[in-house]
């Protein structure tokens, strides 16, 4: 779909809006519906100045910690095949970590920043120097600040970890897992090291307009926490997979495993708001869900943000070491504002009969719940997020809890003898037709008296 031109010129005031307040050199962004670029633009110029050279849609720009998310992409590609498992230790896979603390954390912790693991390596600061190679990344034995899988700590170190993982398993550099595995499959060519042409890294002093060249090196054993680059179309298209359209890279259900939130971001006196998920980073804005990442190295700035619900997609890049405000969110809000998606008819087309004697009320002790059905195999208890509402799906002869209270459980229907549903056992729960119905074989009995 084409967005409106007055949304464009919406899109395209807020961005410019962006570059002038902000002081960035150059800013470049898209948003993605529908699988689709939707919009892109640009504004300022790669080296700041009025007369230099504009960005396009391919100048390339440091994606930084956004490299983090196809480090997890491929280290659940290869959980899917078998090769390894989320409970692993790094040492199962890395003997030469048997003997240090941080050989026996798990993939999964690596992957949900929960490992406990130091943030940074000691020693230079590694975003701006050369980086070491493996080997010494071993020999310097990164430690553990905290005990692994008791909380949320953003490690780059523990990247570097499942970027030598992914290498090994792969018997290739991490770089050639990516690019065999992923990137070639979607078609982003243009996720690389740095061309000729890519955007210079500056920061912009913060009393004066001036810059500062950034320095970029290969960051070595590190490199798997920060160091591809990517044009802003590459980036549209890597926000159109989290958005769903993995193109068999990745199952589809393993992506919404790895947009679950496993550990929360919690800040003393803050309301939360941001937690991460296995590789990818989810938002949660007034109920609302959102997941990406955001990268940041020397002279660069990056953003990836997906609505999990719609789908719509947002990214922008700028050649800045810092600055950047909300603008990205501010896209996203804009677009559902000026083009909302409309609501998709009601049919009977989806409807299914499996379960249609169920449905009605049904009561948990003197508690009423609407049982109805959902979809083209689905039950809804009530109302899903409020209390013990829950969604469940068709598995065999049973149903199976989707989310909240219930998610993961089974829901067994209890017949009388001449087949008509009058319990349903949930996770211990007895819910019967009428309440403590003296029918159904309740914990605990029935008062002789009954009601009285």
């Amino acid at each position: 779909m084409a967005l409106s031109p007055a949304t464009a010129v919406l899109l395209g005031r807020r961005l410019r809006e962006e570059q002038a307040d902000r002081r960035l050199p150059s800013v470049v962004a898209a948003v993605v519906r529908d699988d689709q670029v939707v919009w892109s633009d640009a504004a300022g110029t790669l080296d700041g100045r009025r007369d230099g050279l504009a960005p396009t849609a391919a100048t390339a720009y440091r994606l930084g910690s956004i490299t983090k998310t196809f480090v997890a992409v491929e280290v659940m590609r290869l959980r899917d095949e078998g090769s390894l498992d989320l409970a692993d230790t790094a040492a199962d896979h890395l003997p030469e970590l048997a003997s240090l603390d941080l050989g026996r954390v798990t993939v999964g912790q690596l992957l949900t920043h929960t490992s406990g693991l130091q943030s940074e390596t000691d020693g230079p600061w590694w975003e701006r120097a050369p980086g070491d190679d493996w080997p010494a990344l071993v020999e310097a034995a990164p430690q553990l600040r905290f005990a692994p899988g008791t909380r949320y700590h953003y490690s780059n170190t523990g990247y570097a970890v499942l970027g030598e993982i992914v290498a090994r398993r792969r018997g290739v550099a991490w770089t050639e897992a990516v690019e065999g595995g992923i990137l070639r499959p979607l078609g982003l060519t243009m996720t690389t090291r740095p061309p000729a042409d890519a955007a210079p890294g500056l920061a912009v002093h913060p009393f004066a307009d001036l810059v500062h060249a950034e320095p970029e090196h290969d960051a070595g054993a590190m490199a798997p926490a920060g160091q591809l680059w990517a044009s802003i179309t590459d980036l549209a298209g890597w926000a159109a997979f989290l958005a769903g359209a993995t193109r068999d890279v990745l199952a589809a259900d393993t992506l919404t495993e790895m947009l679950r939130p496993v550990a929360l971001n919690d800040v003393p006196d803050v309301a939360w708001g941001s937690a991460h998920g296995l590789g990818w980073q989810v938002w949660n804005v007034d109920g609302r869900r959102y997941a990406g990442h955001g990268g940041s190295m020397p002279g660069f700035l990056a953003t990836l943000r997906v609505d999990l619900e719609t789908g719509d997609g947002a990214v922008l890049l700028t050649n800045a070491t810092s600055g950047l405000g909300t603008v990205n969110a501010d896209l996203l809000d804009l677009l559902h504002e000026h083009e909302p998606h409309l609501p998709a008819p009601w049919s009977v087309d989806t409807a299914h009969e499996a379960g249609l004697d169920l449905v009605g009320e049904w009561f948990w002790g003197t508690q009423a719940f609407t049982l109805r059905l959902d979809g083209t195999d689905g039950l809804r208890l009530g109302t899903p997020g409020e209390g013990r509402g829950a969604r469940f799906t068709r598995r065999g002869d049973a149903w199976i809890g989707l989310e909240g209270y219930y998610a993961g459980e089974t829901l067994t229907v209890r017949r009388d003898a001449d087949g008509v549903p009058v319990q349903l056992d949930l996770a211990s729960f007895v819910f019967t037709r009428t309440p403590y119905d003296p029918a159904a074989e309740l914990p605990g009995g029935h008062d002789p008296a009954g009601w009285h």
